[in-house]
Order: structure tokens, then sequence, then C-alpha cells
């Protein structure tokens, strides 16, 4: 159960150092981790959570499987995209199998790298690719309408299904023609599945990746604080971050790692904080399994139930899941493993109704 985030921007904004950057963490992290693969456009990087090394001392396991998230390289967006300019087709193909788009925007004045509209205005910059994506939206539900509203007219299942879609389709239509992004649409939960069949390219959460100069890592600079408010305005998320100190780190022997952060003002990683953004972005959470072979993390949506949980392990665990021995992270650390928590009776049997909490550690109990 892989997520992806799709990172796209301008020409000449740092996405190519910033992924770069990705890639490099990644390949270190290789020779930590097992399963890490990479592909030339696929950065897969360990999310960071302290938990998991707590954990791995209390279960004294030999190895430690941090969870992970996917970051897509999708070929440079111009103007005109949505008319097939550019990779335009290749790129509106790619942006459709992410789960979110991180689109890294120029927040960075720097007369030896052209702007490619030969300005910098990364609110402007946001407007470009946005009104690629909106435009081939728009274009893509209008081709369908027809069809849709063909079926609508029928009896039976089909025309039911054919009805509810078109509502939806139309709902899109009268945001995209009023200049905003499908994602936007409201909706009730029980639709979610439907909307999401549309494909839409608007309709992916988005986080702005604003790539500052060295100076501004730590604290941001007017160009970010732009983004930032128009993201807070948006319900999107905006992380601040120097593509060119991330490719400097990334270089480095993660010993050497946290002198140089001290020393540009920054307690952690930017890649770091935009891993966790995504995951937040994507409302996931983290559940543990814990013992001498390995402590380990694994991804869900917010809301998973514990047989759905259990099945991206292995699907044979929720085929046959009987329940769910749970021990809360606090409860587990404080009482010194699973043991402790066991005799201290805070290890619940939990059933197949049972939302899985952040946090929590689980070893699953199914029949084969």
């Amino acid at each position: 159960m892989g997520f992806k985030c799709g990172i796209v921007g301008l020409p000449n904004v740092g996405k190519s150092t910033l992924f770069n950057a990705l890639t490099q963490t990644a390949a270190a992290q290789a020779a930590n981790y097992p399963f890490c693969t990479i592909e030339p456009n696929i950065g897969e990087i360990a999310v960071p959570d302290p938990r998991l090394d707590k954990l791995a001392v209390l279960a004294k396991s030999e190895q430690i499987v941090p969870t992970r998230i996917s970051f897509v390289d999708i070929a440079g967006l111009v103007k005109g995209a949505s008319k097939g300019e550019g990779l335009g087709n290749q790129f509106l193909a790619t942006i459709r199998e992410v789960d979110a788009i991180v689109h890294v925007v120029r927040c960075f004045i720097d007369d030896d790298i052209t702007h490619v509209e030969g300005r910098i205005d990364p609110i402007a910059d946001i407007e470009t690719i946005e009104t690629e994506l909106m435009l081939a939206d728009l274009d893509s539900l209008e081709k369908r309408l027809g069809n849709l509203e063909k079926k609508a007219k029928g009896q039976g299942e089909e025309a039911k299904e054919a009805k509810e879609q078109l509502d939806l389709v139309n709902r899109s239509l009268t945001l995209l023609k009023d200049g905003k992004p499908a994602r936007l649409v409201e909706r009730k939960p029980e639709e979610e599945k439907l909307f999401h069949s549309l494909g839409l390219l608007t309709s992916a959460p988005v986080l702005y990746a604003c790539n500052v100069e060295e100076a501004s890592a730590a604290t941001g600079n007017e160009y970010s604080k732009k983004v930032e408010a128009r993201a807070k305005a948006e319900g999107a998320v905006a992380v601040v971050i120097s593509a060119k100190i991330e490719s400097e780190i990334a270089t480095l022997p993660p010993e050497e790692r946290k002198d140089y952060l001290e020393a540009v003002g920054l307690k952690e990683t930017g890649l770091d904080r935009l891993v966790r953004a995504g995951y937040e972005l994507l409302d996931l959470v983290t559940y543990f399994t814990a013992g001498p072979k390995e402590a380990r993390a694994w991804t869900i949506t917010k809301g998973t139930k514990a047989p759905q949980a259990a099945g991206v392990i292995h699907s044979d665990f929720e085929r046959g899941f009987i329940r769910s021995e749970t021990i809360g992270f606090s409860d587990y650390v404080s009482l010194g493993g699973e043991a402790g928590a066991r005799e201290a009776g805070k290890l619940r049997l939990e059933g197949k109704d049972y939302v899985v909490a952040d946090g929590d550690v689980l070893h699953f109990r199914f029949a084969t």
C-alpha cells in the first residue's frame, strides 16, 4: 500500500535539485533499511518517526523497518500543458496516479537562474500550474457530459450511478469554471469513492514546497510568507525548504548532518519536514508491530478498522481476522514493553469494528 506524492513545478524553480536530494537520501537509507527500491523518477523515503527506535529497544528487535512515502518526479510543466505543450500529455497522465501534489515554488532571487516568465512571483507561478490543471479537468469533464446525460435518462442501476456521477461532474464543472480546483467540491463521505473515480487533476490535496535561498532556510522570506498565506486560505500546507541545503546535506555522512543543520539554524532537514507534511496531508497514521525479529511501522489512512489495517501486512490477515492484541504506544513504553503492558492490564483485545489509532502497537490473531 504505497502512497505517492507527485512533485510538480515550473522550469528553474529547483524541482530537480530537490528531487535529486530526495533520491540521494533514499539511496543512503537503503544501506540501513531493507526493501528500499529506487526507480529513475521515484524516490521512496522513510517517514521519520522516533517512536520506532524506542519500540525496537524495548522489543530487542534486530531490525528497524520504517514506513515510507514515495515522491514521483513529474516532467516540468509549462503554460499550455493542458493542450499538449511540452511534455503536457505525459505529465497529465502521471499526475493522475498520485495521491497528493507537492508543488515546488520558486521563492528565491538568483540572477544566474532565469525564471521561465522573467519574474519572481510565486503566487503567479502557482496560478499558472493550477490553471493548466483546471483547464485539463474542464476538458476531461465536458467530454464526458453527453454520454453521462444519455445514460442518466435510462432505467436501472446503470442510470442511477450515471445520475450520481453527473451530479458530481456538474458540481465540479461549476467550481472549475469559477477558477477553483475540484478538491473544493463539497461532498458527502459516501460520494468520496465516486468523486475520485473521476480522475481529476485538481482533486488531489496540495503541499507547497517554498524553495528559498540558504540564508532563509530557517525563517522563510517575503515570498514564502505569501505562499504560506495562500496555503492557509485554501486549506493546503506549505513547507519552507532550501533545495540547495538539502542537496548538500544529502551527500554528508549521517554523523556530520547534525552539526551542519545547527550551523544553518535548522533542527531537522527540510526533507524530513516535507515527508511528515506529506504524510499529514494524506491523512495517514502509523501503527507498529514489534518483536525480536523487527520493529516495523505500517501506514494506514485515518479511520481504518483493524481487519483492513491487518490487510496492509498481508491479505490473509484481513481475510482470517479474529482480533487484534492492542497496546497504546505510551503504555507500551511506560510499562517497559509487551509483557509489562499485559501484566498491567493495558493489552486490549479488539474486534472487527475497532478503528486503529496512531501509535497503536498491534499483534493480529487470524485463522488460516
